[in-house]
């Protein structure tokens, strides 16, 4: 089919070189001229004109359109975000350019995460896909819809590491794994900026949120961090080096506080880590309303001295509000805010307006007075073959007994479930200018893939939830949770009719999408007692069930695997997300998706992730004792592990080597392996090499991913797999927060998972 190839027909997408790669000559004539037009333009501009470009104002009720054009014609704004129609954002331009005194340029920024308006699988479901190319693809067509809408900016990538799936975020990120999660970074700063973020086609990264973000306390969203040094710089603070590295030009700053210390007015986080010993030299900004939030944090007297430390913390731009507009030149001019603070900001601000080319073009990416596109939404601005083709590569099959999938076109399939047949849900959080409209349901993506040969019956069976009150939060902004006010029982009975009418039931549990999503942190992390009850009177009918999990967070699901004869993890696979999950269901494509995060068996398991530093009592599965790190009244490790994932097709590992049995410095060793399909089907395997320090100055966790291979094999055939490793992928922070590689012996572990491992070992000298 056409779409199957559309990977390779995409050279219009292709990544060129980043921008922050560029020959020390070129980085060098660009910041020199740079430097220059900057220098000249803030010699005219007057304080409060430098002011106004620190301003990063929201559309919306309480900034009506009328009032921020008023804004930009004085020079009070510098730019603007939650607009994204090409009228919209040339006519705020407009001002800028021909009511202001200096004309500076506009900027637009939006938060594109997983895509503008095609949207693809949420973050977490990317990072399922193991699949860095495929990851790229995503965010060069994310670039490509925000730049063709006239963004300058994304806020994205999200990088926090988080390894507590309460927190309603964790659909934003990628992950528990540091590594892979880095991986991702740079990946999704390449994307979105391809090489030079002022190009068509192209938008200037904003990594967020900086940081530590993801381990807030309890899971509970804006809660706080409290984290040793050695923990921060060796899990937490790698993902956002790796994109400042790749170039972004943006980080956004966390809410949370930091050992006591808010984000938003920490110099230690801002000026010394992040510019000092990172190198940094974009623009940083505020999240959502933060400096305001600096008083309830309790560092702050009142607004006046929540913006003085946030200015002289170094937060460039303050997000949606009037504290800097207000305050600052009243703070400048008491001597508590030095106008060399004023300056570094505002140039900061004018250096990433240089790099997005807005002082050369400021409509450089809305294009000449009538190429406005005369429907905003019109279908053929959007990427549905790029989409169903990373959305199939984000699914992970979590079991399948008896074969009971794929299925069969010709067979009676009822399909049921609240969000079987949900246009919003598929698309998941944070899914930009995505219209609820143009996504593809299971419902219809199951009905397109079988046409007249088999027969769906459709029934809801459950509402998401019966907890009004939960329903009430969730539609408190927008009405995204549709409630049936039929009874319940009324409507199990209507899917039990269906199921006993079919060969198979396909269910689709889980949660709304707005249960996945900021402010939704959850204290329960099970599958609502509403769905339970319907996959109960499911399994009672004894026809086989299928469960398709639409999720953004792992969920405990004990219960649900014992009655489940297969479990297919969809995500939120975004506007494609019906095809997709049919292709997978039907076996038009094998999936090959492996779990990003650990699946816990119970809440009172988190946090729970697979590289943990070990103890001096270690529980051990065959000799467990009683005096080890264990829970007595729960089985111990995961229901599904990271890095899991099932295919139609069967594989086997065999024959683990290295090629040698010590590794000198700046030199590498090849671990290699036999990968066999010895099932009946055409399939991809990710295998995984994880790296364990055995004796090290500090403890070391019992395994990290440093390497994997996703390799496709038809049915019956081998390949030796290699996967180098070097010293760099020894290297770790000391006590003394020095980075390096320590001698001593490493063990090599190689599996398809993170549990199921062969082993090897060698030295560093």
């Amino acid at each position: 089919m056409k779409w199957l190839c559309v990977v390779s027909m995409l050279s219009g997408l292709a990544i060129s070189p980043a921008f922050a790669q560029e020959t020390p000559i070129a980085q060098g004539i660009h910041a020199q001229q740079r430097d220059v037009f900057v220098s000249n333009l803030m010699k005219q501009m007057t304080l409060e004109e430098k002011i106004g470009q620190l301003r990063l104002i929201s559309v919306g009720p309480d900034n009506p359109k009328e009032a921020i054009r008023d804004g930009i014609s004085k020079g009070q704004i510098g730019a603007i975000f939650n607009t994204v129609t090409r009228p919209d954002i040339r006519a705020m331009q407009d001002q800028a350019m021909q009511l202001s005194r200096l004309k500076i340029p506009l900027f637009f920024a939006y938060d594109v995460v997983h895509g503008q308006r095609t949207v693809f699988p949420i973050s977490l479901g990317l990072a399922a896909s193991f699949d860095l190319e495929a990851i790229a693809l995503s965010g060069r067509v994310a670039a490509q819809e925000a730049s063709d809408d006239g963004l300058n900016m994304t806020f994205a990538p999200m990088v926090d590491i988080t390894r507590d799936p309460r927190w309603g975020r964790v659909s934003e990120g990628f992950g528990e794994d540091t590594w892979l999660v880095s991986k991702i970074a740079k990946v999704m700063v390449d994307a979105y900026q391809n090489g030079d973020p002022s190009k068509p086609g192209s938008v200037m990264a904003s990594v967020k949120h900086f940081a530590l973000y993801g381990a807030t306390e309890g899971g509970r969203d804006y809660n706080t961090v409290d984290m040793s040094p050695l923990r921060m710089h060796q899990d937490y603070l790698p993902p956002y080096k790796a994109a400042v590295d790749a170039g972004s030009g943006g980080v956004m700053v966390s809410l949370n506080s930091i050992n006591g210390i808010p984000a938003t007015a920490n110099p230690w986080l801002l000026k010394e880590l992040l510019r000092d010993q990172w190198g940094f030299k974009g623009i940083t900004i505020s999240d959502h309303g933060a400096i305001k939030e600096l008083i309830k944090h309790g560092v702050a007297e009142d607004a006046r001295d929540a913006v003085r430390l946030a200015i002289t913390s170094g937060v460039d731009m303050s997000m949606s509000d009037e504290y800097y507009d207000k305050y600052l030149p009243g703070l400048v001019k008491d001597g508590l805010v030095s106008e060399s603070e004023i300056d570094r900001a505002c140039r900061d601000v004018l250096n990433t307006k240089y790099d997005m080319g807005l002082f050369k073009d400021p409509y450089t990416h809305l294009g000449p007075v009538g190429s406005d596109p005369q429907d905003t939404n019109a279908e053929s601005r959007l990427h549905r073959a790029e989409a169903r083709v990373v959305a199939r590569k984000t699914l992970v099959l979590l079991k399948n007994d008896k074969h009971t999938l794929p299925l069969s076109k010709q067979a009676t399939i009822a399909l049921v479930g609240p969000m079987a047949d949900s246009q919003r849900d598929v698309m998941g959080s944070w899914s930009a200018a995505g219209v609820a409209k143009q996504s593809v349901t299971l419902r219809e993506g199951l009905e397109r893939a079988v046409g007249d040969k088999a027969q769906i019956l459709y029934a809801k069976g459950a509402n998401v939830t019966q907890d009004k009150s939960i329903i009430d939060y969730l539609n408190e902004y927008e009405p995204a949770v549709a409630f049936d006010t039929r009874p319940p029982q009324q409507m199990i009975d209507e899917a039990v009719q269906a199921a006993n009418k079919a060969d198979v039931v396909v269910a689709v549990v889980g949660e709304s999408q707005g249960m996945a999503h900021e402010a939704s942190s959850r204290a329960d992390i099970t599958i609502p007692q509403s769905q339970r009850d319907l996959i109960a009177a499911l399994k009672a009918t004894g026809k086989p069930l299928v469960l398709v999990l639409m999720n953004g967070r792992p969920l405990a699901l004990s219960w649900e695997s014992q009655q489940a004869d297969a479990m297919l993890e969809t995500w939120y696979s975004g506007t494609e997300g019906g095809n997709a999950v049919a292709d997978v269901l039907f076996g038009d494509y094998n999936p090959s998706g492996k779990l990003p995060m650990t699946f816990p068996r119970s809440v009172g398991q988190i946090p729970l992730y697979y590289n943990h530093l070990n103890t001096g009592r270690p529980f051990g599965k065959e000799n467990p004792g009683k005096y080890t790190s264990r829970y007595f009244d729960s089985p111990n490790g995961p229901l599904y592990p990271f890095g899991y994932g099932l295919s139609y097709t069967t594989f086997s590992l065999s024959g683990l080597t290295l090629s040698s049995p010590s590794l000198a410095r700046n030199g590498k060793i090849t671990a290699s392996v036999t990968l066999k399909n010895t099932g009946k089907y055409d399939g991809a395997a990710v295998v995984q090499l994880y790296l364990q320090d055995v004796t090290a100055s500090v403890s070391r966790p019992v395994k990290e991913l440093r390497n994997f291979k996703k390799v496709m094999l038809k049915a019956g055939q081998s390949q030796r797999v290699e996967l180098p490793v070097t010293e760099d992928d020894l290297k770790f922070y000391n006590a003394s927060l020095k980075w390096g590689a320590e001698p001593g012996k490493f063990n090599v572990f190689v599996g398809l998972d993170s549990d199921n491992v062969q082993a090897q070992s060698f030295t560093l000298k």
